[in-house]
């Protein structure tokens, strides 16, 4: 991060400039839409590697930087998120990289709740899928700004205007394209940029690895080298500019059009123009809302919240560090802050700035930057810092579980292992862990959003704290919160049970709908809720 001042504090004035400077955003899109090589192209652009990993799984192709933990290598998938901080024409780049599969899709929520806007990435090949549509839903409920990469133009895919009509009728969100693709999906030449008309004309190199030469070309120029192809990308940005699909600031930040650019991460072709994009267009961190109400300016005294623990990335120790994002004032290393929860001081002795898995000790940052807390064991999800006035950040909700699945340690001598590593994986928000007095402390349900998550838990049990277990699936799909009112009711009925989660939350849990209605059918006074995210 930047080097720290000799001593003092930084002045208001200093610390918006710094804020002023700080991009803070995701990478979000559909499993196997091309977010990791997103990533990686743009940590080669911004020069903080010199070649890029770009496909997982390949013979001699490396892993891409992001994705740390072997699952992750193993697969080819992004199964947590991880922080990366680029510079790039004097700007910092505060990139949270999250997972691709959608059985991780609450870590993913959780990074929203951190970022001041999202890299769309959708498939040329498949346009909007599920997931895609999901995420935008979340950003715009969440007043996020999108801008949208169309990647993998370098494949046969949808005709361009075609996924910009699913963007506008599927998600209600106007599209305003700033380059547009010069050939169809798999005949990739470059894009016209819409902004000065001139044609960006991309150069392959070796596999992708290393950054693509591009030539601007004047609109003579590239009839000359292009013909059809230039003169077919004019005339559907003559329709784009006859429809009202403009780029304009007001709209794009309120959250009700899309910046689209077209690209071939793999290749590194459409990169620079994101990243020049990013520079020009993107949001810069301002206020955030306590839980109050009333917003605390980037100015004022230090505060940060924690979105993300992750466990295992020093092989060495068994250490678990706190990602939190800054929201206002100046954070220097060694300050003693107080956690909002608990009311306690906390000590910054040990903070670091995150590189995938790699660290540096972070001397100092600014509002908008991501800082790695080491082994603070004391903090969770949602946890507030703050120094001078009191703040307190709005809690990130816990989603609705799905799945659930009963845990047991093979050999009951380790049992405290199984304890240590369940309580820690609890603790990250890699599963929902669920008790209750009937099935006992060597026996808790674990539940979770997608199947997968029980995988992680499996093998990080195995890896990390030695420990073989066993699972049991069972045969819950909802969850529901519910008062002490109601315990004895639910338990009485079949295929249905009350749990109680870490946090207190007392949730019951059924087999189906149908399930749900026949007990309220029965038992009027009972109150059952959705739980808080339910809805997204």
């Amino acid at each position: 991060m930047t080097a720290a001042p000799p001593s003092g504090s930084a002045r208001p004035a200093e610390i918006v400039a710094q804020a002023a400077r700080r991009r803070t955003f995701a990478v979000i899109s559909h499993p196997d839409a091309g977010k990791s090589t997103l990533t990686e192209a743009l940590a080669l652009h911004a020069h903080a590697i010199s070649e890029a990993g770009a496909t997982h799984g390949k013979a001699g192709r490396k892993a891409t930087v992001s994705d740390w933990m072997e699952m992750e290598q193993a697969r080819g998938i992004s199964i947590s998120s991880t922080a990366l901080q680029l510079e790039y024409e004097d700007v910092v780049f505060n990139l949270v990289d999250t997972p691709g599969h959608a059985d991780f899709s609450e870590d993913t929520y959780r990074v929203l709740s951190a970022v001041d806007f999202a890299v769309m990435l959708l498939d040329g090949g498949k346009g909007l899928e599920p997931q895609t549509l999901k995420l935008f839903d979340v950003c715009r409920r969440s007043g996020i700004p999108v801008i949208t990469v169309v990647n993998k133009w370098d494949r046969p895919g949808l005709d361009a205007l075609e996924l910009m009509d699913q963007i506008e009728q599927r998600i209600s969100l106007r599209p305003t394209p700033l380059t547009w693709p010069v050939g169809i999906a798999g005949e990739f030449h470059g894009v016209l940029d819409r902004r000065d008309g001139s044609c960006i004309e991309y150069l392959r190199t070796a596999g992708g690895a290393t950054i693509a030469p591009q030539v601007v070309r004047s609109p003579a120029e590239a009839e000359e080298r292009f013909g059809d192809a230039w003169a077919s990308a004019q005339e559907e940005v003559e329709l784009l500019d006859a429809s009202g699909g403009t780029h304009d600031d007001e709209s794009f930040l309120a959250g009700r059009s899309t910046p689209v650019l077209f690209a071939a991460a793999a290749l590194n072709f459409g990169v620079d123009q994101l990243l020049d994009v990013m520079l020009s267009l993107a949001p810069r961190p301002g206020a955030r809302p306590g839980v109050d109400g009333q917003p605390r300016p980037v100015d004022a005294e230090f505060s940060a919240f924690v979105f993300k623990i992750q466990a295992g990335m020093n092989l060495a120790h068994r250490d678990h560090v706190a990602f939190a994002r800054v929201c206002s004032g100046v954070f220097h290393r060694g300050d003693v802050l107080t956690h909002a929860q608990s009311g306690r001081p906390f000590a910054t002795k040990y903070a670091q700035s995150m590189f995938g898995r790699q660290r540096e000790t972070a001397e100092i940052a600014y509002p908008g930057d991501v800082i790695g807390l080491v082994n603070a064991s004391q903090l969770a999800i949602g946890d507030t810092l703050f120094a001078g006035s009191a703040v307190q950040f709005p809690p990130i909700p816990s989603f609705a579980p799905e799945h659930f699945a009963v845990i047991r340690a093979r050999d009951a001598g380790r049992h405290k292992q199984f304890r240590r590593g369940i309580d820690q994986l609890d603790r990250e928000g890699v599963v929902q862990v669920l008790r209750s007095d009937l099935r006992g402390d060597q026996a808790p349900v674990l539940a979770a959003v997608g199947p997968m998550q029980f995988e992680v838990v499996v093998d990080r049990l195995r890896r990390e704290f030695s420990t073989e277990v066993s699972l049991d699936q069972l045969d819950y799909h909802l969850a529901l919160g519910v008062d002490a009112a109601g315990i004895d009711i639910v338990n009485s009925q079949s295929g249905a049970e009350v749990l109680t989660r870490s946090d207190g939350t007392l949730l019951a849990v059924f087999v189906d709908r149908w399930r749900v209605r026949r007990i309220l059918s029965d038992h009027p006074t009972l109150q059952l809720e959705s739980l808080a995210a339910d809805a997204a």
